[in-house]
């Protein structure tokens, strides 16, 4: 039998996937660098090592354990794996937009962590907005022919 607090866990775990899956998805249409697997993933490792971060609080450090570290760890962690989609080539950077929504995804597991869902729901559903939603905007902003950002 699952306990209380065991379901709870699944259902946040289950909650990560979903969301990180709603973000991974349209980067993965959009045949981005890192797109379906490498959100959802980000997005539930976010989600578990803050879930872990309670089991570790109770099972080993009592109230020693600054529970803010680990979400410290996520943010500096997850900035260096977006950094490595960033890319510079003749003169242009890719790339940038790829390591936000990696970045924001951890963001939305860390949310789904801490049981704040709609918070979770709100952010998932605002990238979503801005990664399609804002490409329209840039196509009627950018003078015809000019680049922008893919």
């Amino acid at each position: 039998m699952v306990s209380g607090g065991a379901f709870q866990d699944v259902i946040a775990m289950l909650v990560s996937t979903a969301l990180g899956t709603a973000v991974g998805w349209e980067r993965q249409i959009g045949r981005k660098p890192a797109g379906l697997r490498t959100h959802t993933l980000v997005c539930m490792g976010s989600t578990l090592f803050v879930l872990l971060t309670v089991h570790a609080s109770r099972d080993f450090g009592g109230g020693n354990v600054d529970p803010t570290r680990i979400i410290h760890g996520v943010v500096t962690g997850v900035g260096f794996l977006g950094a490595g989609s960033i890319m510079r080539q003749e003169g242009f950077v890719h790339g940038l937009t790829t390591a936000a929504s990696v970045w924001m995804v951890a963001a939305i597991g860390v949310a789904v962590g801490v049981h704040a869902w709609s918070l979770a729901v709100t952010g998932t559903v605002l990238a979503l907005v801005v990664l399609e939603g804002y490409r329209l905007v840039e196509r009627w902003l950018s003078p015809a022919g000019e680049g922008h950002e893919r």
